[in-house]
């Protein structure tokens, strides 16, 4: 169960997982509760899988959610695995209408600092109602237990993986996007949304302008954000170029036009993005938040940066533009320890046993 099947981290992994699972042990449905891209949702059934699109285009769409209690109550549900808060919260009440074995709240971003409320409906609805919650960063993980006071027993760590990436071709998506060869370029993947930070981004890029000529920003992604950032570039005199959302496919070339990569988020739990740019042997500059720490080593893959520090993050990124070297060193480690420690199998296999072992425990 997932808001939506689209592009996102948190959606992408459900989905990766729902198409991973051992069919000879598992049948899956896919629940999607918000409209979903047609693409992505004709992936999904392409494959095999059942998907129920229940379409809510608002919180008052109660009776939207019929056809998923009808089929919980059916009994062919064994396990219900949600995705993020929304849907961890509308798990945990529809499970009190129609009970199921096992009940999995998948946390993707631990994000709840100044929100009372939030941490309050977390730890008396979702954890009290969960089998077991996933935390997907030892961060995340020693905050549900030590601030929203969930207990220990019940917050699972399972990392975050991704599938191996084909890598991109730089030369041919330099000049898709007219950007010369030569030119200096940094970038970012993300959804344009306040909490991934982009305008810091643009604001250190335009500290580092007027000393590294023809200097380009690159953001691929879309979100309400786009409009005010793209003013944003202009009033400070950046060369940005906004892509707008791209199909999975495109990112591997995507990333090989871009010298540098930026993760100027706000928050994070485990960031597929950032995965993705260590998979693709990018030399990264990220804000030290969430479970970033625990991906990156500052100056062993990649550069880490304290959060919302324009300054420190422009200087970070004038010094890696003028180090070719260092910034295929920085790469190449990022994508050992990405192969290393972080290949989807691990993320996929974690889950599986956590299925199994909990609906194991239900049935005695």
């Amino acid at each position: 169960m997932v808001d939506s099947l689209m592009s996102g981290g948190a959606e992408l992994l459900a989905t990766r997982i729902a198409l991973g699972l051992d069919p000879d042990r598992f049948e899956s449905v896919v629940c999607s509760t918000r409209p979903s891209a047609r693409e992505h949702v004709a992936a999904v059934e392409a494959a095999g899988l059942e998907v129920l699109q229940l379409r809510r285009a608002s919180k008052l769409d109660v009776w939207r959610w019929l056809p998923l209690v009808r089929l919980l109550r059916s009994g062919r549900i064994d396990v219900l695995h949600a995705h993020k808060f929304g849907s961890n919260l509308w798990a945990s009440l529809l499970t009190r209408l129609a009970p199921v074995p096992v009940l999995l709240a998948h946390e993707h971003s631990w994000s709840f600092e100044g929100a009372p409320l939030r941490r309050l409906v977390d730890r008396e609805l979702v954890a009290r109602a969960s089998t077991a919650i996933v935390a997907v960063s030892e961060p995340d993980r020693t905050r549900m237990v030590e601030l929203e006071r969930i207990p220990p027993e019940k917050v699972l760590l399972v990392p975050n993986g991704i599938p191996d990436q084909q890598p991109g071709n730089r030369t041919a998506a330099r000049a898709a996007l007219g950007i010369q060869p030569e030119d200096p370029v940094v970038g970012t993947v993300c959804g344009l949304r306040p909490e991934k930070g982009v305008d810091v981004a643009l604001r250190a890029v335009a500290r580092v302008a007027d000393a590294l000529p023809g200097l380009r920003f690159l953001a691929v992604g879309d979100g309400p954000e786009r409009p005010r950032l793209e003013r944003l570039a202009r009033e400070l005199g950046v060369a940005a170029l906004f892509t707008g959302r791209r199909p999975n496919a495109d990112v591997p070339d995507l990333l090989a036009a871009m010298d540098v990569v930026v993760c100027s988020s706000r928050s994070e739990g485990m960031p597929l993005a950032v995965l993705e740019w260590m998979a693709a042997a990018r030399a990264i500059i990220a804000f030290a938040v969430g479970g970033i720490p625990t991906m990156i080593a500052d100056g062993r893959e990649g550069v880490l940066v304290p959060p919302r520090d324009a300054a420190r993050l422009a200087a970070a990124i004038e010094r890696l533009l003028a180090d070719p070297a260092e910034r295929e060193r920085l790469g190449a480690a990022a994508r050992a320890r990405q192969r290393r420690e972080f290949p989807f199998r691990r993320t996929l296999d974690a889950i599986q046993e956590i299925y199994e072992s909990a609906y194991g425990a239900a049935l005695r």
